[in-house]
């Protein structure tokens, strides 16, 4: 039988790209890419107070972030970006952030270092939403490889608050057009958080962080890392799908599907850590009590996508709904345990 051969770093052209990123929206509402039960939130447990002794008015989800009180700690994370149908998906979901105050993360940049027209994707997405706080993105391969000024120029296209630099190697190897060139990435992102004046992020797309590799980020200058650990959505499961049959990706992505460290063992492994920089968590949250138990953990800030993309693709009002939802149950989880604020919490968790 024959079979493909692994080809990396393929130039794409403008329908290529936008045709991978609609395969990316279409593919990651599939549950069968979705590693549910595997985030790992069965082994935490809420301390429930009978007695709290504050009223549900009192509890109070605002958080410091980026040295500013925000008034939740929630984030949309990154999703889609560059391509037609993320137009409206965007000023949808920036509409809602900026009404319930929530960061936004967009999906990645990459097309605007070789598009210049990519970039005015944010000016229509701005104009219906001028004080979303929106966080750029770019991948660590891309990273590695681009002039320091070109990465700038992509947080000034969207007035960024902050960068996400993804970092995303299972995905890069069974993407047929993937580009699994991360030497030299330590050093990209050391010189990237000194060069910016903007925070620095580093997430990963749905595999977790071990201990080790929290240690070797130390120093670097991020301002957080987003573990984004195994048990949502995952990018290896849909990389092959995308795949044909016969191809070496397709093949291999059956035995990575569980690949991954989950979303709480990668904050348990950061928790063990002196670290200089602080973590965010996404990766299968679905709910506000998925958030608290997170926010128990020592998240400063919690991500969710696959539940608002779901949401958004319905109408305004089921992605308002959606984030108030999530919001409400976390405040029930938090009066439900005696915390007036998120600091309170971090004392009412058993594992």
């Amino acid at each position: 039988m024959d079979f493909e051969k692994a080809s990396f770093g393929v130039t794409e052209t403008n329908e290529t790209f936008e045709n991978r990123k609609k395969d990316h929206i279409r593919l990651s509402l599939n549950p069968e890419n979705e590693a549910v039960g595997f985030a790992g939130f069965n082994e935490v447990e809420l301390i429930h107070d009978s007695l709290p002794e504050i009223d549900f008015s009192e509890v109070d989800l605002s958080q410091n972030i980026f040295n500013l009180k925000h008034d939740t700690p929630f984030l949309i994370s990154s999703m889609t970006a560059g391509h037609v149908d993320s137009v409206d998906l965007n000023i949808r979901l920036a509409k809602a952030c900026e009404k319930n105050k929530w960061l936004m993360g967009v999906g990645s940049q990459r097309k605007e270092l070789f598009c210049d027209k990519a970039a005015s994707e944010w000016d229509r997405v701005l104009k219906q939403a001028k004080d979303v706080k929106l966080i750029g993105n770019i991948g660590l391969s891309q990273l590695i490889k681009t002039p320091k000024e070109q990465i700038k120029n992509l947080i000034e296209a969207l007035h960024g608050v902050a960068l996400f630099v993804h970092t995303n190697p299972l995905q890069e190897c069974l993407q047929s057009e993937g580009t699994p060139f991360f030497k030299g990435g330590l050093e990209a992102l050391k010189n990237i958080s000194d060069y910016l004046t903007v925070p620095v992020i580093l997430k990963e797309t749905g595999c977790g962080f071990s201990s080790p590799c929290f240690k070797k980020i130390n120093g670097l200058g991020l301002y957080a890392v987003d573990v984004a650990g195994f048990g949502g959505t995952h990018w290896g499961r849909i990389e092959g799908a995308r795949g044909h049959k016969e191809s070496l990706q397709n093949r291999a992505s059956i035995n990575f599907s569980n690949w991954g460290i989950s979303t709480v063992k990668s904050l348990l492994n950061a928790k063990a850590q002196k670290l200089d920089y602080s973590i965010w968590a996404s990766g299968g949250v679905r709910t506000g009590v998925h958030a608290a138990q997170l926010l128990a953990l020592g998240a400063e800030v919690v991500g969710l996508a696959k539940p608002m993309l779901v949401a958004a693709l319905k109408s305004e009002d089921c992605l308002d709904i959606a984030m108030k939802t999530v919001e409400y149950e976390l405040k029930v989880a938090m009066f439900c345990t005696g915390s007036k604020t998120i600091g309170d919490l971090r004392s009412k968790v058993v594992l």
